[in-house]
């Protein structure tokens, strides 16, 4: 099972990397309502006066939707997941795993 550690003080670049290379799909972070710098750590753009968890471990069988509510919970992040090729939003009902097979907004049979 494809699984990630995530920790604040990783950089949003390396976060989105790492989530591409597990789970295939593309990783938007955000920094308020603009997108993150990549060179910012994790707990640099938490949302202000935030105090949560120092890491958690993400999970390829979870839905799209409850890793989004889980990172802004206990990372205090907004994250958006896109498809591989970053054109348009996963559908909340997919699974990360699920995500990777998406092309044109359309899940592919591998």
């Amino acid at each position: 099972m494809k699984t990630l550690r995530v920790t604040g003080n990783m950089k949003v670049a390396t976060l989105k990397q790492q989530f591409k290379d597990a789970f295939g799909a593309t990783l938007r972070v955000y920094n308020g309502q603009k997108f993150a710098d990549d060179d910012a750590t994790l707990a640099s753009i938490r949302d202000e006066g935030y105090k949560g968890v120092a890491e958690i471990e993400i999970h390829g069988n979870m839905k799209v939707e409850n890793f989004e509510k889980k990172f802004r919970e206990e990372m205090g992040i907004k994250v958006q997941v896109a498809t591989p090729d970053n054109s348009k939003l996963v559908d909340n009902d997919m699974t990360l795993n699920q995500a990777d097979g998406i092309v044109g907004g359309k899940e592919i049979k591998l």
